[in-house]
């Protein structure tokens, strides 16, 4: 009988990968106060482990950007979510899911005075996650270490300089092991020597894979830290690229001036 040859089947062909998926996503949104439009139309993508700078001239919607990011303001069009989740304002339990999803640390830290530092960073996972009080101490303990503060669990607020109060409010932050990172000019309060310490540790995040979207005025940061860096100017988003175009190459006039302003 004669032996028939074996059929050849062509490889299949691997599907594409999908493109990842932004873990924020804004999509044109705006936001006014009464008759004042603060933001105008953005639109803006975050990629996983993405470091994102704001910079600007007071009043251009930096921190109203970031303040929408994470719930703190209604914005009256538009669209926004996080790790794939839609902000809802209307639903409570969409809310507190976001805002596990979403740290923010302030220019003023916010720590509670009458609490200890340790307390502080404990707070968040005990109410919010139900977490024990010895894991959650644990955990504070390790945070608190991670930056440069192990020893200092016991001590009050007031007893730390604000270089050290603000990096205890970045441990709080991460306690709830957020997603994302908002820092909203978190060294504008300090003064200058003590500017470094905080840098430090928000460099060190960056280095770790958390995505970060910072309003800053450390333009030398900026230009070291950020993989994209947004100008915003009158509520958009006017130039964004990494920070070698935008600081090398700015294409507007509106951009180079704000630069030019920083040197006078």
């Amino acid at each position: 009988m004669a032996v028939l040859p074996e059929l050849q089947v062509a490889p299949t062909a691997a599907a594409p990968a999908p493109p990842p998926v932004p873990i924020v996503r804004i999509t044109a949104l705006r936001k006014s106060y009464g008759t004042n439009e603060v933001l105008k139309g953005i639109d803006l993508d975050v990629m996983r482990g993405e470091v994102i700078a704001l910079i600007g001239k007071s009043g251009s919607g930096k921190s109203t950007l970031l303040r929408c990011i994470n719930g703190l303001e209604r914005f009256q069009d538009g669209a926004l979510t996080v790790a794939g989740k839609p902000l809802l304002h209307e639903s409570a339990m969409a809310m507190r899911q976001l805002r596990q999803q979403v740290g923010m640390i302030f220019q003023s830290f916010n720590l509670f005075p009458h609490l200890s530092v340790g307390r502080n960073v404990m707070l968040a996972p005990t109410l919010v996650k139900k977490t024990a009080s010895a894991d959650a101490a644990q955990h504070a303990r390790a945070l608190l270490a991670r930056v440069g503060l192990g020893e200092k669990f016991d001590a009050l607020p007031e007893q730390l300089s604000g270089g050290q109060q603000q990096r205890v409010a970045i441990a709080r932050a991460l306690a709830m092991s957020p997603q994302v990172l908002l820092c909203d000019e978190i060294t504008s309060a300090l003064d200058p020597e003590l500017v470094g310490e905080v840098l430090r540790v928000v460099e060190s995040l960056a280095e770790e894979g958390m995505t970060l979207l910072m309003v800053t005025h450390e333009m030398s940061f900026a230009r070291k830290v950020a993989d994209r860096v947004i100008f915003m100017h009158e509520g958009r988003v006017h130039e964004i690229g990494p920070p070698a175009q935008i600081f090398g190459e700015p294409k507007t006039p509106e951009l180079r001036q704000f630069l030019s302003s920083l040197t006078e």
